[in-house]
C-alpha cells in the first residue's frame, strides 16, 4: 500500500511540474503553437481604420482573360508548348483551344429586347419584364435575365431629365417705346424669422418702367398667368416676353397663355443671364435698396415696401440710361413723339 501511496504522489508531482512547464512557455511565448500565433498576428497586422483579415493573406486568382493572356506569353515568349503552358497555370487544353466570345455579344439579344420594354412601358419592374418575355416565348433563365437586367442598371431608380429645347441667342436691342418687350425675373430673399420668400418682377425693357413685383413664398406658373392677366387688364400685353428657362417659364401653361393671347416668349439661352441683362440690372438695384436695406417680418411688409419702391422707381428716381429722367416721364414723352409722327 505505501509503495502504491509513493508512485501516486510521485505522478501528481510530475504533472505539477508539468503544467508549470506549459505555463512558463505560454507566459513567455515560446512553443509551436504560440509562435504560429504570433507569426499570424504579424502577417495580418492592420493599419489603424482597417479591417483585420482573418487568416493569412492570399493572392487572389487571376481571372479567366488573364489565365488565358499567361497561356499566351508563355507559349510565345518562352517557347512552351500549349500543354506544358495549360500546365503551369492550371488551365485545361480544351479551355484554350475554345473560341472566345464577348459576354456582351453573347447577352445582346437580351439587351436589346429590354431596352425596347423600357423605352414603352418606363414603370415596369424585372418581374413584368421577365414574363412577358416568357408570354412571347422566349425561354431564357431568369437568374441571366436578372444578372444583364441588374448590368444595365434598369433596377435603379429611372429618373428622365426634362430636356430643354435648343435656344438662340437674342440681342438687346429694344426700341424706345411701352409695351414691345417685356422681360421677366425671380428673385429669392429670407424673412428675419428665417422663412424663404419670392418675388417676380416684370420690367418693360423699351423705357426701364418697373410693372410688377409679386411677393410669396410660392410664385408657380399659374400665379405668372394671374399676375400678367392685371397688367393685361390695366396697361395691355406686349408683343414679345423676354424670360430665362425657370421651371415657372417653361410649362405649357404659360405657353398656352401666350399662345392666347399672340403674345411672343423669348427664352434665354441656358446659363445666360446676360441676354437678360435689363431685368438682372433691375434686380440688382432693388436688392440694394429694398432687400439688403431692410428686416422683414412678414410677407405684408415686404410688399408694402416693393409697392412704394416701385412707385418711387418709376415716377422719381433718375435713370441713367433715359437721360436722368424717371421712366413715367420718359414713356410720356416717347408716347408724345410717336403721337406727333402718327399724326404728321
Amino acid at each position: 500500500m505505501s509503495a502504491t501511496r509513493d508512485e501516486s504522489c510521485d505522478l501528481l508531482q510530475m504533472e505539477k511540474q508539468v503544467w508549470r512547464y506549459r505555463c512558463f512557455r505560454a507566459e513567455t511565448g515560446q512553443g509551436t503553437r504560440s509562435r504560429e500565433r504570433q507569426a499570424q498576428a504579424d502577417v495580418c497586422q492592420s493599419g489603424f481604420g482597417e479591417r483585420r483579415d482573418q487568416g493569412a493573406a492570399r493572392k487572389k486568382a487571376l481571372a479567366p482573360i488573364e489565365v488565358r493572356e499567361s497561356v499566351g506569353h508563355l507559349t510565345q515568349e518562352k517557347n512552351m508548348s500549349v500543354t506544358q503552358a495549360c500546365k503551369i497555370v492550371s488551365m485545361s487544353r480544351s479551355s484554350w483551344y475554345r473560341p472566345v466570345q464577348n459576354q456582351k455579344e453573347k447577352d445582346q439579344t437580351i439587351i436589346d429586347i429590354l431596352n425596347e420594354i423600357v423605352a414603352k412601358r418606363r414603370r415596369w419592374g424585372f418581374w413584368k419584364c421577365y414574363n412577358w418575355m416568357r408570354n412571347q416565348g422566349m425561354e431564357w433563365n431568369h437568374k441571366r435575365v436578372h444578372r444583364i437586367y441588374c448590368a444595365m442598371g434598369l433596377n435603379l431608380p429611372r429618373r428622365t431629365k426634362k430636356r430643354i429645347p435648343s435656344r438662340d441667342k437674342q440681342t438687346l436691342e429694344v426700341a424706345a417705346r411701352a409695351d414691345v418687350m417685356w422681360s421677366m425675373d425671380f428673385m429669392h430673399d429670407t424673412l428675419y424669422g428665417g422663412r424663404k420668400f419670392r418675388t417676380l418682377n416684370i420690367l418693360d425693357e423699351g423705357v426701364r418702367e418697373a410693372l410688377a413685383i409679386e411677393v410669396n413664398t410660392s410664385l408657380p406658373a399659374e400665379r405668372v398667368v394671374r399676375v400678367l392677366d392685371q397688367l393685361k387688364e390695366r396697361r395691355g400685353l406686349p408683343k414679345q416676353i423676354r424670360v430665362d428657362n425657370g421651371p415657372e417659364f417653361i410649362p405649357q401653361t404659360l405657353v398656352l397663355w401666350a399662345e392666347e393671347n399672340g403674345v411672343k416668349l423669348h427664352h434665354i439661352q441656358p446659363g445666360r443671364p446676360t441676354q437678360n441683362a435689363y431685368i438682372e440690372r433691375f434686380n440688382r438695384t432693388f436688392r440694394n435698396e429694398v432687400l439688403n436695406a431692410y428686416v422683414f417680418d412678414d410677407l405684408d411688409e415686404v410688399r408694402d415696401h416693393a409697392w412704394e419702391w416701385m412707385i418711387d422707381y418709376n415716377e422719381q428716381r433718375p435713370h441713367d440710361a433715359l437721360g436722368n429722367i424717371p421712366p413715367t416721364i420718359y414713356r410720356k414723352k416717347m408716347e408724345q413723339i410717336s403721337t406727333y409722327e402718327l399724326s404728321a
